[in-house]
């Protein structure tokens, strides 16, 4: 009997010792995966390097450091599985980012779930050493995951339509989030070091108002910021993640949420760059409401000119460079595809083309590069907004499908615009411009925009994909 238990206690050493050089070997493949992601020639390989450190992840876990539960997790894992795979695979590309949103809030609700498993029943060992730094982190995870789960709901709302792109707001709305943070530090205060559970009660009423912290942060950010928010809760996911791996000692689970909350923090704070925006209104909520001087926004007047599909057709021959800025229009088309044809015979008449990618363009950051990639348009003509704004004074011709707040002059020339200060791409100092829309609608930031009056500048109305089809046709023709 005793050889027998010291024998399985050796294989369970083991097992552990296995199961941590997986955790290791999980964790450089997850950093290579970033790399990866970093740029689009690299992407589908970052993809296969997060699938396998995860699956390496996985399996370490279950075979290194479980002794038993195996069916529940079996049971557990199946149909999360299946449920993954079938929204994958039936998401469109322009339902990506309201999805991403959503998973996001998985991450926040799984890390409360996690938290209040640890205080009510530690699946670890936790020396009374230990016991209020442990609490602390229980405390912390659940307050970021709580916010994370319910601003994740509201951003999913949001980009999917169920739910107004406009800022609502509520006088003094900072004082009342610092109001309520205070409450939740002071929540914190008797919930650690209370015996017997007796703080379950401060951590019920903490994640509610974290709850509710979520929410309020989360609808006071106007629309055109979306894929910034997106980003940021990206990164308070990760940060969850991170404070879950504290709670149950599971260094991987630290590393890679530490990895996701830094990354999409340094991409939030590259987004906020781009778009002149403060990095510290978008963790305190209310980023993109305050922009503008404070008076009245500019009159929008002027004369809309209309094109043709032959006008179209008759400017693109005509120029010998012409710059295309895709917007979220294009990807609700599924335009992309025909659109790669246009480039290639435009191309192949040795007309130089390129194409104008504005940070925040689409829901998603890397939205438009994505459907680009997809219909296999060259990396190398898909230019960032820095990279290619000066070249638009000696552009002949641009093609704007679908885009509307990444292109509207009143960001720099109306200090009242709601979008003030916001970098665009100057499409109005070309020879020639042309917007395809379906109408005269605003965008998601709800802002009209100036540059369809502008002289140089025509309409192409109608759904992207047909008037793009069309011009595919005159081109072959």
């Amino acid at each position: 009997m005793t050889i027998d238990t010291t024998f399985m206690a050796m294989t369970m050493e083991t097992s552990k010792a296995l199961a941590t050089v997986a955790y290791i070997a999980a964790a450089v493949l997850f950093i290579f995966s970033l790399g990866g992601l970093s740029n689009q020639e690299s992407a589908r390989r970052g993809n296969v390097l997060g699938i396998v450190g995860m699956v390496l992840a996985i399996g370490a876990t279950l075979f290194g450091y479980m002794s038993g539960g195996f069916v529940w997790a079996v049971v557990a894992m199946l149909p999360a599985i299946a449920i993954g795979a079938t929204m994958a695979a039936r998401v469109p590309m322009t339902g990506m980012p309201e999805l991403v949103a959503l998973l996001h809030s998985f991450v926040g609700l799984a890390a409360v779930f996690v938290g209040f498993a640890s205080y009510i029943s530690p699946g670890v060992k936790v020396l009374p050493s230990e016991a209020l730094i442990h609490e602390i982190e229980i405390y912390i995870g659940v307050f970021i995951g709580a916010i994370t789960f319910t601003g994740s709901i509201i951003a999913f709302l949001k980009l999917k339509g169920s739910m107004s792109g406009k800022p609502i707001t509520v006088p003094g709305r900072h004082l009342l989030n610092l109001a309520l943070v205070a409450v939740c530090v002071w929540l914190g205060t008797m919930f650690c070091g209370s015996p017997d559970h007796g703080g379950l009660w401060a951590l019920l009423v903490m994640t509610a108002i974290a709850c509710f912290l979520g929410v309020h942060m989360v609808v006071a950010i106007g629309g055109a910021d979306m894929p910034v928010v997106v980003s940021m809760l990206n990164s308070y996911s990760g940060w969850a993640a991170a404070a879950a791996g504290f709670m149950l000692k599971n260094h991987l689970l630290i590393v890679t949420g530490a990895l996701v909350g830094s990354s999409g923090a340094i991409l939030s704070y590259i987004m906020c760059k781009a778009m002149n925006r403060s990095f510290v209104s978008v963790i305190l909520g209310g980023f993109g409401t305050d922009g503008g001087g404070g008076g009245p926004a500019a009159e929008v007047e002027g004369t809309v000119t209309e094109f043709s599909v032959d006008d179209t057709v008759d400017m693109l021959l005509e120029a010998q460079s012409v710059v295309i800025v895709p917007g979220y229009g294009m990807a609700v088309a599924q335009a992309q595809h025909s659109l790669a044809e246009v480039v290639k015979i435009l191309r192949d008449k040795d007309k130089e083309v390129r194409f104008a990618i504005h940070p925040v363009a689409g829901r998603l950051p890397g939205h438009m590069n994505v459907l680009l990639a997809e219909a296999n348009v060259p990396y190398d003509i898909v230019l960032e907004m820095d990279e290619i704004n000066d070249d638009m004074p000696s552009t002949d011709a641009i093609l704007v499908i679908g885009a509307n707040d990444i292109v509207n002059p009143g960001a720099l020339e109306d200090p009242n615009s709601p979008i003030a200060g916001m970098p665009v791409i100057e499409v109005w100092k070309a020879k020639t411009a042309v917007v395809m829309k379906r109408s005269m609608a605003v965008g998601y930031a709800g802002v009209d925009n100036p540059l369809f009056y502008k002289d140089n500048t025509h309409m192409l109305f109608g759904d992207a994909k047909t008037n793009v089809d069309a011009i595919l046709s005159k081109l072959r023709g």
